[in-house]
């Protein structure tokens, strides 16, 4: 038996379904699990001061492209929207190989854990030079967070009237094959899964029809969920109309893409009828506001989805349209745009809080294990430190997201420490980052 005690929080934020906020309190963890929440707690195992300290659930990250970390602030993307970026990237991204892929994947999720997430999604859609699924999860599994993996897939490149070069796009029947291979081998259905795995075509424009199809069939006779990109920035909405005679969100439930087992990211230009669609059939959504200012695709209507009941999580997405994977700010940026759209009292720091925690883990299907501080559920925490300077006269150090630090103190996941102190303490962090600055100057000096 292994337990932990996290001992006399100044403030835990439960995301319970009363919002309930206990001050002075201690969590008691046993073999990766919250077995009590309260005053007084005690326990013959570890114990861990919190004193000065506000505990929220692990923030949940619904989107990422894990390897585009090492491709950050490239010169001829810098300013240009969603397909000139694409097009700039796609030739660099090519050259890539699995020892990118992991490399990359260990820095982005270092990122991650540092900045209080203990879940992410990744999609991964592209294979050069026999990079696979499997570097990623690798990466994952040392550094000790949960993943849910994505395979994603291109079909069509540029000499079917695609934006990717043709070197990286697949056979269709290749990819379902892979698609097969890694859920056997990685998925894990259990509520303590450390690693599951998703169908993730790339979008409607880098597959066929029939691939969006198949993925579908196939991702509900294995059980695992669906995700794509989706109704992303007006390009996006204009090459549907013309390719296909609809909008995204009729594509979508055409093809078997609505529902509970699926999330699209970004979303940014759906309409009502979308809006309600989603709705009505439980989609899920990964908002990605950093990504989407960056790329200038505009603000999406997450108030109106809210409101509506549309399942909405946060996504940092690549750290190429990014150029950072911090979660924490990615929450304050999301508050901040909707206040911009709708107005001071649309979205509030707990409302944003709630969605890049409790609302993350709803759309990748964990909410009934992960995302909220009650006993039963996986202990996934994050500790932050609220003594600093950050914080300093704050009235009230449980609103994070208005004045708090964006990095934490101590991470647990499932129970374990995976940063201690503002350390990293499954890997040697100087080393892989030594790894990542070499691998991205040999990339720059090939251009």
């Amino acid at each position: 038996m292994r337990e932990l005690l996290l001992r006399k929080a100044r403030a835990v934020v439960t995301m319970d379904d009363a919002g309930a906020e206990l001050a002075d309190a201690d969590i008691l963890i046993r073999d990766g699990a919250i077995v009590a929440v309260g005053q007084g707690l005690a326990t013959s195992g570890e114990v861990l001061d919190c004193a000065g300290c506000v505990v929220t659930p692990g923030l949940v990250n619904t989107h990422h492209h894990l390897y585009q970390t090492l491709t950050r602030a490239v010169p001829g993307a810098q300013d240009a929207a969603l397909f000139g970026w694409l097009t700039t990237l796609y030739p660099i991204w090519a050259r890539f190989t699995p020892e990118h892929i992991r490399v990359s994947a260990l820095t982005g999720l270092a990122e991650l854990a540092l900045s209080g997430c203990t879940m992410s999604s990744d999609h991964l859609y592209l294979y050069p030079n026999g990079s696979r699924l499997d570097d990623t999860i690798e990466a994952a599994d040392q550094i000790g967070l949960r993943l849910h993996a994505t395979r994603g897939a291109m079909s069509i490149g540029q000499s079917k009237g695609g934006l990717p070069p043709d070197s990286l796009v697949e056979d269709e029947a290749a990819i379902l094959s892979d698609c097969l291979r890694v859920i056997d081998a990685f998925h894990d259905p259990r509520p303590q899964a450390m690693i599951r795995v998703a169908v993730a075509p790339c979008s409607p424009f880098s597959v066929s029809r029939e691939l969006m199809r198949d993925a579908a069939l196939l991702a509900r006779d294995k059980g695992v969920m669906l995700h794509t990109h989706l109704a992303e920035n007006d390009e996006d909405i204009a090459y549907s109309l013309e390719k296909f005679g609809c909008r995204p969100g009729q594509y979508a439930e055409d093809l078997g893409w609505t529902g509970p087992d699926v999330w699209h990211a970004h979303c940014v230009k759906l309409d009502q009828s979308e809006i309600a669609l989603f709705a009505r059939t439980r989609t899920g959504v990964a908002h990605c506001p950093c990504s989407n200012c960056r790329l200038a695709s505009g603000i999406a209507p997450v108030r109106a989805m809210r409101d509506a009941g549309v399942p909405v999580g946060l996504g940092v997405d690549g750290s190429a349209s990014n150029d950072a994977g911090n979660l924490v700010a990615e929450a304050r940026m999301a508050m901040l745009l909707q206040r911009v759209a709708s107005g001071p009292g649309a979205m509030s720091p707990r409302e944003a809080l709630r969605i890049a925690t409790r609302g993350g883990a709803e759309v990748l299907g964990r909410g009934a294990e992960i995302g909220q501080i009650v006993p039963g559920y996986r202990a996934d925490l994050a500790i932050w430190d609220v003594g600093g300077v950050t914080s300093a006269g704050s009235w009230d150090p449980a609103a994070l997201l208005l004045a708090g630090p964006t990095q934490i103190r101590d991470l647990i996941v499932e129970g374990r420490r995976v940063v201690a102190d503002g350390r990293i303490t499954t890997l040697d962090l100087p080393s892989v980052l030594a790894d990542q600055r070499r691998l991205a100057e040999d990339l720059a000096r090939a251009e």
